[in-house]
């Protein structure tokens, strides 16, 4: 059984400076990096910790944010801040003049940071340079208001070291010098340098204009997509490493890097996604084929199935997106084990056929009052995977795995929609967890060896209640089941209740928060679950609530966000962190679902789905080497979809159009009526 105290952290956030703490008031943080250097920028206008501050980091270490290198243990992130210094007296940024936004350099994303003290007007431009190095950049410019010239000195620095220079700053001009932090070689300190021209190189410009680009027409929407795409291959290292909720685990699950890879892959970054399903194939899997999570190996009753199946379908999106089958052909044999794992029969219900053990999908499991049973979450994923594995299989030339896995998958699907006595499905649409004589888990009662706070939900008196779970709405946002269907109608009514269920800032709980091991609050990518199902179902209203929501929250000014927004209990628990798989959440419901965009093995298959309100969204993403050129346009005076590929008209199949792998870039145009009128 899992050790309690796995799930305690000893990081007390009011022991030392504000700045070791995560949720600071207000606070959002812009991350950089090229997977040899991370950096993020601290905007902390609440009036809680540095202002603006700047932490650096070393990919390849996953650690606290007290542990970062250029936080001090007394004086925080102070010693980071530019500071101008004149005969008149030192100036800083202060909260409440200081502003922080995303913008691009030459193409490159950049954070700027725009500030003015006695007369002169301050803008901070944060990069990184190149992708060949561990070097970050922060271009510093100064521009005086007032007549003649200001002598000033600059002064910054990092952990316990400092940097100055004298500039002169003229009316009506501007000054600039750049700043460089560059990690030593063995990643453990940051040295600062200033230079006198802009660092920046063509090999970095060169990799973003080779990634996906989008436009939608609509601020929030073009914010969201761009704060993922720039941000998710920031905080990735080199060698695949990523912290599954930055400062606040320090461990890794095959689930979650599988699903932030396919984000990559999406954004239009294919060989940092191949560096992490190597990484996961090779270290994260068994030879049996079990998946590791929270960097643990499990036993049998608490091994997370879903990962295998997520693992399986990640690998053959990854393979439709870009063609590679070399990843699949040199990693088969693990692969095969990854498929076969969830088919032995140890964690076969003979009654159903489907799978079963006592660990449920947001990691719960026998001393929280998870009960042997089967869960929707690992019938749902191990059906997908066995059905990609197949794929897999097919075009590798294993026919027969691919007939064996291909069976399994659709027996899997078969019990899970429709057994008579075990189906997952009931009046409320899908339910989250039958016990193994088919009754619903409908509660759990937790052990007392959880050792849980006396604060949380599920150690207070009355139910703690399992439904309804965010989870459930999964087999509508993957195409499980048609949209349309009672089940998925009634699952998107049911978790409706988990909006708002015991908080007033908004946002969709992970599930009833009365069985919450943590604290309650809205969970952002949980919330994505949602309006990916609500896309696909017509409900428009509940997407953009959603959307709203996560461009409110602390942290939406920089578009990342922590795993919750609640009273985390800290410790035992860790601080909340910033979660990347949010990033690929975001990625998934804007290309997957609104660009439509959806490559299998022979064909680019296209759904675009407008939200109400967008006119135009235009975008450009690498497939398979080549470029597709999208364009879609809601039209008065269209009565049905239509769609042209380099201007030939191309009919639909089954509401949505095939478009063949093309051996060149093609232009792609469709046009959807309004939404009033669809």
């Amino acid at each position: 059984m899992i050790d309690a105290t796995e799930h305690f952290y000893d990081d007390d956030p009011r022991q030392g400076h504000p700045d070791v703490r995560t949720r600071l008031k207000d606070a959002s943080y812009f991350f950089l990096g090229n997977g040899l250097i991370q950096g993020a920028v601290q905007f902390a206008p609440g009036g809680e910790g540095t202002p603006l501050g700047l932490l650096v980091m070393n990919p390849e270490r996953l650690g606290k944010k007290r542990e970062a290198l250029t936080l001090d243990p007394g004086s925080g992130l102070g010693a980071t801040v530019v500071r101008l210094v004149t005969p008149e007296g030192e100036g800083t940024p202060s909260a409440a003049g200081l502003t922080v936004e995303w913008t691009e350099h030459h193409g490159v994303p950049a954070v700027l940071a725009r500030w003015t003290w006695d007369g002169i007007d301050v803008r901070e431009r944060f990069y990184c340079p190149d992708r060949r190095t561990p070097r970050l950049v922060r271009e510093i410019s100064m521009r005086a208001t007032a007549p003649g010239v200001r002598d000033v000195r600059l002064k910054t620095g990092g952990h316990g070291r400092s940097v100055e220079r004298p500039l002169a700053v003229p009316a009506g001009g501007e000054t600039r010098t750049w700043l460089v932090y560059t990690l030593d070689a063995d990643g453990r300190t940051v040295h600062e340098a200033t230079i006198s021209h802009d660092p920046l190189e063509e090999d970095a410009r060169r990799y973003w204009t080779r990634s996906t680009h989008a436009s939608f027409g609509d601020a929030l929407l073009d914010r969201c997509f761009n704060a993922s795409r720039w941000q998710l291959p920031a905080v990735v290292s080199r060698h695949g490493r990523v912290d599954a909720s930055i400062w606040q685990y320090t461990r890794e699950w095959v689930r979650d890097q599988a699903f932030m890879a396919l984000g990559l892959v999406m954004a239009g970054h294919r060989e940092e996604a191949a560096v992490i399903y190597r990484r996961l194939l090779r270290e994260f899997v068994t030879a049996e084929g079990a998946t590791i999570d929270s960097s643990e190996v499990r036993g049998p009753d608490e091994v997370e199935l879903d990962q295998n199946g997520v693992l399986l379908y990640a690998l053959r999106e990854y393979v439709g997106w870009t063609g590679d089958l070399d990843l699949a052909a040199s990693s088969w044999e693990r692969i095969a084990a990854v498929a076969d794992f969830p088919l032995r029969p140890e964690f076969r219900h003979e009654p159903s056929g489907m799978l079963h053990n006592a660990r449920e999908f947001w990691e719960r499991h026998r001393i929280h009052g998870i009960e042997p049973g089967l869960e929707l979450a690992h019938q749902l994923f191990v059906s997908i995977g066995l059905s990609s594995a197949a794929s897999l299989a097919r075009l590798l030339s294993y026919g027969r795995e691919a007939a064996r896995w291909e069976q399994a998958a659709q027996a899997l699907r078969q019990a899970m929609l429709a057994h008579p006595a075990f189906a997952l499905v009931d009046h409320r649409g899908f339910i989250k967890r039958r016990r193994l004589d088919g009754s619903v888990q409908e509660q759990v009662v937790p052990r007392p060896e959880a050792k849980l706070p006396p604060v949380v939900p599920l150690v207070q008196r009355g139910e703690h209640r399992l439904n309804p779970d965010t989870s459930a709405v999964l087999p509508v946002a993957f195409g499980f089941v048609p949209p349309d269907s009672p089940a998925a109608v009634n699952t998107l009514a049911a978790t409706e209740l988990l909006w708002n269920q015991a908080w007033t800032d908004g946002g969709y709980g992970r599930y009833d928060f009365t069985s919450e091991p943590d604290s309650p609050g809205g969970w952002p990518f949980a919330s994505l679950f949602v309006a990916r199902a609500a896309v696909e179902a017509g409900e428009e209203e509940r997407a953009w609530r959603v959307l709203r929501w996560l461009g409110s929250v602390p942290g939406a000014a920089a578009g990342s966000w922590f795993e919750f927004y609640g009273e985390r209990v800290a410790p035992p628990f860790p601080q909340v962190g910033v979660v990347p798989w949010t990033w690929a959440e975001m990625l998934f419901l804007l290309v997957h679902h609104v660009l439509g965009v959806r490559p299998d093995e022979t064909h680019i298959r296209l759904r675009p789905k407008l939200l109400r309100g967008l006119e135009r969204v235009t975008a450009s993403l690498p497939i398979r080497g080549r470029w597709l050129r999208l364009e879609v346009t809601a039209s008065e005076s269209a009565r049905a979809p239509a769609c042209r590929v380099d201007g030939q008209p191309v009919e639909p199949s089954h509401g949505q159009w095939l478009i063949a792998h093309p051996p060149d870039d093609i232009t792609v145009e469709v046009t959807v009526p309004r939404p009033s009128e669809r």
